[in-house]
């Protein structure tokens, strides 16, 4: 299948700018974050830009994969539905956590984002198998980050 470039820089350009947002409104936030106690294994502040920009990629990939799939309009709604919906609760979260400093909310809803984002890959993997296999580095990095976030509310 020939690559829709435009729809593929769309898709990748969508969870990108979701999460170019979510740091411009947390910036302030993400230094306070600097001097707050965390838990064993938290990585080095530059990990974090590095690990998101590489995430966002591969939803967007996935996405994409979604959205150029031969199958139903119905299937490809549904699919990129939960995938929108798992982005808006990752847009949010680092605003509950960084900006409100409520970080048993924030790891409530990270943990809401995590099962989101199962459920996509789930939804994904009916479509396009290679495009739910895209979502297992974001789960992962999500549940760690979930780990990160319940440590900090314990140890803040």
């Amino acid at each position: 299948m020939k690559i829709q470039w435009k729809k593929l820089l769309i898709a990748i350009a969508i969870p990108l700018g979701v999460g170019l947002l979510a740091g411009l409104f947390t910036a302030d936030g993400t230094r306070e974050f600097a001097q707050l106690r965390k838990p064993f294994l938290s990585p080095p502040a530059w990990l974090f830009p590095v690990a998101w920009t590489i995430l966002y990629t591969l939803m967007g990939i996935a996405s994409y994969m979604i959205w150029t799939a031969v199958t139903t309009y119905e299937k490809r709604r549904e699919a990129l539905g939960l995938y929108a919906i798992q982005l808006m609760f990752n847009f949010l979260w680092p605003i509950i956590f960084f900006n409100l400093k409520e970080y048993f909310f924030a790891f409530i809803w990270i943990v809401t984002l995590w099962l989101f984002i199962f459920a996509t890959k789930q939804r994904f993997e009916k479509i396009d198998k290679t495009a739910s296999y895209l979502l297992i580095p974001y789960l992962v990095w999500v549940a760690f980050a979930a780990y990160l976030n319940l440590g900090v509310w314990i140890l803040n």
